[in-house]
């Protein structure tokens, strides 16, 4: 059987990518004879005049050959005679680096190209450090458009010699580095006869020579669980892939993160029962006896993963709002996924000096070291041993967008100092005690909304009704838990969360709580419903920016418009409309007493 590699390539916009990997397929005669006359006529309509625009085997999508750049992604498999291959070929634009990243995800070997004209560029600098990140260890520099530097000797070696210092950082296993022509077709699937100087072998036959297999057989048996089979009462199926080692049937194995033990009873490889199975291959286990495992367990032998709710990892973030600290995602580890807050930014790294610079958030782009606590504990390996159990996507939990993607470097020690103490008072006795069921009345609005107002005659409404209650009014809480935060995009987010945290402690005492705080991004909101949970009632004061204004009850409004105050809600840093509150009202069209009985009738059913 034929070994496979795959790979990608990668690089800054417009040094050939598209182009050499069409002209490697087009030389190499493999692709069909309808795909070859379409590329003839393609091209006569192109942007070469006429010749042959080999980009336009990978460029598929109309946005993509009307601008003459790769967007997405290209996928293309194909064999020769010695191997078989599949290639990434992906986009060089900043914009489009998160998609780079998605093919970087999946290869064992990169092809960075370098134009010959340009040299290394900030873009293949943030593309090398991006495949070293997702575990590549093995490299091919192509310097392309030799053609247009006269096939200078001088010139690649001195674009080599940049590659090399660039290199240095980073763990590398090969590293080989070609003069090529993707126009020309120089050293792609033949030695050039342009460059009698260079005596290695073509791109072609360079890719189907290397090794790129790694030893994994001293690594454990791991089985991510992606799926529990029970197509009758007489069986439970374990279903996943496995990651690293194998299994044989009567092995004992251990599930994390519970550390049940049982012996596989049966192993099936699709519909054939087997005796053993090999890392790679997706499996259904049967168990000796019943062990609760679903989706996210993890079946292993030799127990060396790593159980923590508290990582350290690096990520490259890809979102177009920039990462602060305290924001609430879903983390994606394996096949389980888990609410985590990024709960410290460490440092993010200049790709140009590998320097570790100082900062409170992230960049869409920008890489990062960062401290992420996860709702329960996690089971993942760090990326280095086991690639598949030590990388992450964190997605956002309003737009449903990955944000991030990266790989965990360590657990943090202090996590397994820390343990849940488990009171005999319970939750439950104490609202038994209080007769009442405990709830968080969340009102949100713009500054002079009413909310405060509101928020107080319903305390006083519940006190009057024997309830016991607490009101957290945001100036309030600034006085002296949040005294230490101003009024950055971070301090606000940071500030929703410790308010969250203390709403659920007195939930937990079991008191109705209510507070009153701007809180205007939704995505802190619904951070602010996750960490409550399902006793969080959200009440969206919905009066209008005018009326608000013209009350102005603090002065805070002219402040803002006068350049005073900045980052002010309404005024110079926006406020984002609940998308689907439990409760809104309008101060501004109904009487302060209307409103309360709005209130009071929806929440007197909860309690």
């Amino acid at each position: 059987m034929k070994s496979y590699l795959k790979f990608i390539t990668c690089g800054s916009v417009d040094d050939g990518k598209s182009t050499l990997i069409g002209h490697m397929l087009y030389d190499a005669k493999l692709i069909y004879a309808d795909q070859k006359r379409s590329l003839e006529l393609d091209s006569k309509v192109g942007s070469r005049d006429g010749e042959l625009d080999y980009s336009l085997l990978l460029d598929g999508l109309m946005a993509e050959r009307e601008q003459g750049i790769t967007i997405d992604v290209a996928y293309r498999y194909f064999n020769t005679e010695e191997r078989s291959f599949i290639v990434a070929d992906t986009p060089g634009h900043e914009q489009y680096t998160r998609n780079m990243a998605v093919g970087a995800s999946f290869a064992d070997l990169a092809i960075i190209l370098v134009d010959a004209t340009q040299g290394v560029l900030s873009q293949t600098k943030r593309h090398v450090y991006i495949c070293s990140m997702m575990g590549i260890k093995h490299f091919v520099l192509a310097v392309n458009k030799m053609d247009l530097v006269s096939y200078s000797e001088a010139r690649f070696e001195e674009i080599k010699h940049d590659f090399l210092r660039l290199m240095a950082t980073h763990t590398v296993h090969s590293l080989q580095a070609l003069p090529v022509s993707a126009t020309q077709g120089d050293n792609i699937t033949l030695r050039s006869n342009n460059m009698p100087w260079f005596k290695g072998d073509p791109l072609l036959t360079y890719l189907e020579k290397i090794d790129v297999s790694e030893d994994i057989s001293q690594l454990g048996f791991v089985l991510p669980i992606q799926r529990v089979s029970r197509p009758n009462q007489s069986f439970r199926g374990f279903q996943g892939q496995i990651e690293t080692g194998e299994i044989q049937t009567g092995s004992m194995i251990t599930v994390l993160p519970s550390n049940e033990s049982a012996k596989v009873k049966e192993i099936y490889v699709g519909d054939k029962q087997v005796k053993k199975a090999l890392a790679g291959q997706p499996v259904t286990l049967t168990l000796d006896r019943e062990v609760d495992i679903s989706r996210g367990s993890v079946l292993c032998v030799d127990k060396d993963l790593i159980t923590s709710d508290l990582i350290t990892a690096t990520l490259l973030w890809m979102d177009d709002n920039e990462l602060v600290t305290g924001r609430n995602y879903l983390i994606h580890v394996g096949t389980k996924t888990l609410p985590a807050i990024v709960m410290a930014i460490k440092y993010k790294v200049d790709i140009h000096t590998g320097a570790h610079i100082a900062t409170d958030k992230l960049l869409k782009n920008e890489i990062g070291i960062v401290e992420i606590s996860v709702s329960e504990p996690l089971v993942f390996d760090v990326f280095s041993h086991r690639r598949a159990m030590g990388s992450l996507i964190l997605v956002d939990r309003v737009s449903h967008m990955t944000s991030a993607c990266g790989a965990i470097e360590k657990s943090m020690r202090r996590s397994t100092d820390i343990a849940f103490q488990v009171s005999d008072i319970t939750r439950d006795i104490r609202s038994l005690q209080k007769g009442q069921k405990p709830i968080t009345l969340w009102f949100t609005g713009l500054s002079g909304s009413g909310k405060s107002t509101l928020a107080n005659e319903v305390e006083k409404r519940l006190v009057a009704l024997g309830k016991h209650t607490m009101l957290l009014d945001g100036d309030n809480v600034r006085r002296g838990l949040n005294k230490n935060l101003g009024f950055e995009e971070a301090d606000r987010v940071e500030n929703i969360r410790r308010v969250a945290e203390v709403a659920k402690l007195m939930n937990e005492a079991g008191l109705i709580v209510l507070t009153s705080f701007i809180s205007p991004y939704e995505e802190d909101r619904q951070n602010a419903r996750s960490i409550i949970g399902d006793a969080y009632i959200e009440i969206y004061v919905n009066t209008s920016l005018e009326i608000c204004e013209g009350r102005d009850p603090k002065g805070l409004y002219k402040k803002a418009r006068n350049g005073e105050i900045l980052n002010f809600t309404g005024i110079s840093s926006p406020y984002e409309v609940p998308l689907e509150p439990h409760l809104m009202t309008d101060s501004g069209t109904l009487s302060i007493e209307a409103s309360t009985d709005q209130v009071m009738e929806m929440i007197l059913k909860r309690l």
